[in-house]
Parts: structure tokens; C-alpha cells; sequence
């Protein structure tokens, strides 16, 4: 394309895998733009994956916006992308700042849809206004009265990564991680086959590519092992919830296949762990927004691969300590 896109990852941590997407699909278009990557710590791997890298304040700082803002100007950064939770509601908060001070789109949801996603009884009433199935919601009133079934599932409200998320069996359990996690949310237990789906819609909210990825083993939150497949049900159910939902580019919802049917668990308004492997199938998300700054308009389509086998691992890089420092 000849084109010239410069992307900034924020949050860069562990993902290396998506940094090269965007390595992949801008050398596959020919676009002359870098990757660049920050983060807080200089040991995060993938910031040496980068064409560019530095190091910002912690996410909770009050110079984190304005040094976004620095380092967005000083590299003519195109679009801003967030990987972790933790940044949305911030990000979200300052992208009139971020966006008029500076030529970057930030590739977040608007309020509304980060403020359902972040809050975990948002996302549960959201779910049950909108007629999607959800597991039961259990209250304080229901546990003083009792009003429950073993297996149950507990969580924080606006947590992150399966951090302090309990499957729970008996009272003294329950009675144990109600008062161990802060701002707990109760709910029933799901049982059945347990989905992450990588979802792209464009700038205008408009749904361009759905793919369910079975989980068949997850490692701190992150799908470690995983299966694309084109379940309908799973796929249509989505779709259906993206229509309501009107998301901005990719996210990544968790659900399950029950006896119920299609079981929401979560949403994720930014790239999942496991987004790479939806790409890699065909689904290529970063070649999508590549094509939309481009000018390109884009419509649905489900060409990408089926039955295909992920199977994730670590891997080192080595850096001598000096040079590991900005």
C-alpha cells in the first residue's frame, strides 16, 4: 500500500506474539510505519520486539496520560492500542485529551461499552436486560438466606486475568472467599464446553470477523491451548450480542455451551492473550485496522481456517542488564 501507519502497544508485557502480528501484517501491505511499545517495567519482553520502546509511569500515575501524549507526538503515532484492563477506564476517560492533542485514534470502545465490561455487575445486568443467558447472580440476601447450590463461583467485580477467582464447593468456603476478595461477586456455577471469542468490528461498531476458540487448557487467565472452530451457535449467539453491544475494534468474550445454550461470562473490550490465534487462522485483525486507516471499508466474513490446533508456549530472550535500561 505504501502507506505510512505508526502503532503505539501499550501495556506491552508478555505480548510478543501480537506486536509481531502487526511486524507481519505491516510488511505483508507494505506499509513503511513502527510498532512502538511501552511499559512501566523494562523487563517486559516485548518491548525488545519492537521497532521503538519506552518505559511510562505506572498506569495509576498522574503523568501517565501526559508522557501517552509525549511519546504519541514524538513518533506521529497513528492509533493507540490497550492490552490490559487495568488502563481501559483511564484511557477511556482522557481520549478527548489524548486524541485532540495528538494525530492518534485510541482503539477503545466508548464509555458506555468500557463501563459495562469493567464492572462485573454492569456486565451481568447488561446480559440480563438484553436476554442473554448469564449464571445467576448470587446477592448478600441469597447467602443470608441461604439461597444457593453448591458448586458456586466467585470473583472481584472489576477484576482482571482470573485473579482471585474461586470455584466454590462448601459454606465454609463461601463464607472464606466472601470476606478474602475485595468486592466480591457471587455467582452459579457454569458447567459445559468453555469458549474465548475473538470478535473485530470496525470504527462504526460494524461486526467484520467472529471466531470461536474452544478452551482446552488456560494458564493464568490465558488460554494456553486452544481450538478454532466455526460453531454456529456460538457464532450467531454473538453476533446477536454485538448488535446491542456495539463494540469497537478487536475484543474478546468469554462464554460457555451449556444446557441452557450460549452462557456469558465476560467481556473484554481489547486484545486478548489468545488473539494471536485467531489471527494466525485467517481472522487478522491487525491487518484489518491497518486496511481501515488505510481509508478501506470492510464487510463480514468468516474466511478463515477451522480445526486448527494451538498449542502456547514461553520463550526466552536474553539481555544484558545495562542494555535493558532507558
Amino acid at each position: 500500500m505504501g502507506k505510512t501507519i505508526n502503532v503505539l502497544i501499550l501495556s506491552a508485557g508478555r505480548r510478543v506474539e501480537l506486536i509481531e502480528c502487526f511486524q507481519e501484517a505491516k510488511e505483508r501491505m507494505q506499509i513503511t510505519g513502527k510498532i512502538v511499545a511501552v511499559d512501566a517495567s523494562d523487563s517486559a519482553p516485548a518491548l525488545y520486539f519492537a521497532d521503538k520502546h519506552y518505559l511510562v509511569p505506572r498506569i495509576a500515575s498522574d503523568e501517565y496520560i501526559e508522557k501517552l501524549i509525549e511519546i504519541c507526538n514524538q513518533e506521529d503515532i497513528d492509533l493507540i492500542v490497550p492490552t490490559i484492563d487495568t488502563e481501559l477506564e483511564k484511557l477511556a476517560r482522557f481520549r478527548n485529551e489524548i486524541e485532540s492533542k495528538t494525530k492518534a485514534m485510541l482503539l477503545l470502545s466508548d464509555d458506555r461499552v468500557v463501563s459495562v465490561c469493567r464492572n462485573k455487575t454492569n456486565t451481568q445486568r447488561f446480559f440480563e436486560e438484553h436476554g442473554f443467558y448469564v449464571p445467576r447472580l448470587i446477592t448478600k440476601e441469597d447467602i443470608e438466606q441461604k439461597n444457593y447450590s453448591f458448586p458456586l463461583f466467585i470473583k472481584p467485580l472489576d477484576g482482571s486475568s482470573s485473579v482471585n477467582t474461586f470455584k466454590v464447593e462448601n459454606d465454609e468456603q463461601l463464607m472464606f472467599f466472601v470476606k478474602y476478595i475485595k468486592n466480591p461477586m457471587v455467582q452459579e456455577f457454569m458447567q459445559g464446553e468453555e469458549y474465548s471469542v475473538d470478535v473485530f468490528c470496525d470504527f462504526n461498531c460494524k461486526p467484520i470477523t467472529v471466531v470461536p476458540r474452544k478452551r482446552l487448557a488456560v494458564r493464568s487467565g490465558e488460554i494456553a491451548k486452544g481450538e478454532i472452530v466455526k460453531d454456529r451457535r456460538v457464532i450467531d449467539d454473538v453476533l446477536r450480542l454485538i448488535d446491542v453491544l456495539r463494540p469497537i475494534g478487536h475484543i474478546t468474550i468469554q462464554c460457555m455451551k451449556t444446557q441452557k445454550g450460549i452462557e456469558y461470562i465476560e467481556i473484554n473490550p481489547r486484545f486478548g492473550g489468545g488473539a494471536p490465534m485467531s489471527i494466525a487462522a485467517g481472522a487478522d485483525s491487525c491487518e484489518n485496522l491497518y486496511r481501515l486507516l488505510s481509508g478501506e471499508e470492510l464487510s463480514y466474513h468468516e474466511d478463515y481456517q477451522e480445526r486448527l490446533l494451538f498449542l502456547r508456549f514461553d520463550k526466552s530472550i536474553v539481555l544484558q542488564k545495562d542494555e535493558s535500561m532507558q
